[in-house]
């Protein structure tokens, strides 16, 4: 506080110092027209894909590592490096082919990304998720991911496939970080129930139908890309998870903030049992996710010709 004097030399009363200026806070417009989320970044892949592809997909799709093949079930109208995307990161991971891929399956129009991006590569989880935000643009309402993952399930094996019903979200990050603009989604998106229980509903009915095994529990996503410890394997398993992953939680995250329903799929493809624990490489987890490929195919087709 400061005292005013009058002229005579008395105080006449405290005065409080002018006031600090406010921080700055980040407008709906200032979110919208910056950062890596921003509909002016949207606008100009959106409109760079549009000068090779005019349809409206229905469905998103992204592939995991060693599930490429998918996208050769994919009746093409067009397929676009990421490199000719604005704002797309690139693929670093040999198993990702880095392409984004339009066309038709199971009845459906499809944008599908081959190959994904991950934290490990040093990408932000706003830079990993952008492709969501863009796919969402073109039109696609719901998001099919898939995953190739380590098993911590003992009662489960290698090969088997698992519908993902819920996640643990152990990356140290969160997508939605940073100014909110409301016309992507809510500030604080519900997250009570990210897999939609209906296509889960509809997948279990193709497994059924096709006779094969289909899996179904808790997903946890870690940074990577060392896999990890006997112990960290204990924790994880402890926590509530029967696989661990590198990727998926943040793309599910932004989907269900834009509104899209979602729906996870993984190819377990190393068993991570602490007391049985063997050395895994990542030669012998693309070839079980290869092997398990045909039968994803089958899933994911089905599902979407049931839509």
């Amino acid at each position: 506080m400061t005292v005013a004097r009058d002229p005579a030399g008395g105080s006449r009363a405290t005065v409080a110092p002018p006031a600090a200026p406010p921080h700055p806070t980040a407008s709906p417009e200032s979110a919208a027209e910056s950062g890596l989320h921003s509909r002016a970044r949207i606008r100009a892949a959106v409109s760079a894909i549009r000068t090779r592809y005019t349809g409206a997909p229905d469905i998103a799709i992204i592939l995991g590592t060693g599930l490429g093949a998918l996208g050769r079930e994919i009746a093409l109208e067009t397929s676009i490096d990421y490199a000719e995307i604005p704002g797309f990161p690139l693929s670093t991971v040999e198993s990702h082919s880095g392409r984004l891929l339009l066309g038709s399956l199971g009845g459906k129009q499809v944008v599908a990304m081959q190959g994904r991006f991950h934290r490990y590569e040093g990408y932000s989880l706003q830079e990993i998720t952008f492709p969501v935000r863009v796919m969402h643009a073109l039109g696609a309402s719901t998001l099919v991911v898939s995953n190739a993952c380590g098993v911590m399930n003992p009662l489960w094996e290698k090969g088997d496939l698992m519908l993902i019903a819920d996640h643990i979200n152990l990356l140290g990050d969160n997508p939605l970080i940073g100014p909110n603009d409301e016309s992507l989604g809510p500030r604080f998106p519900d997250m009570s129930q990210p897999y939609d229980a209906a296509l889960r509903a509809i997948a279990r009915e193709v497994a059924v139908a096709s006779k094969m095994i289909l899996r179904e529990g808790v997903y946890v996503a870690v940074t990577g890309p060392n896999l990890e410890t006997r112990a960290e394997y204990r924790m994880l398993r402890n926590a509530g998870a029967d696989v661990v992953g590198m990727s998926t939680v943040p793309e599910v995250i932004v989907a269900v903030h834009a509104g899209m329903r979602v729906l996870g799929i993984s190819i377990l493809t190393d068993r991570c049992l602490p007391d049985a624990l063997v050395p895994a490489t990542l030669g012998e987890i693309i070839e079980v996710a290869s092997r398990a490929e045909p039968r994803l195919t089958t899933l994911v087709r089905g599902v979407l010709e049931r839509l």
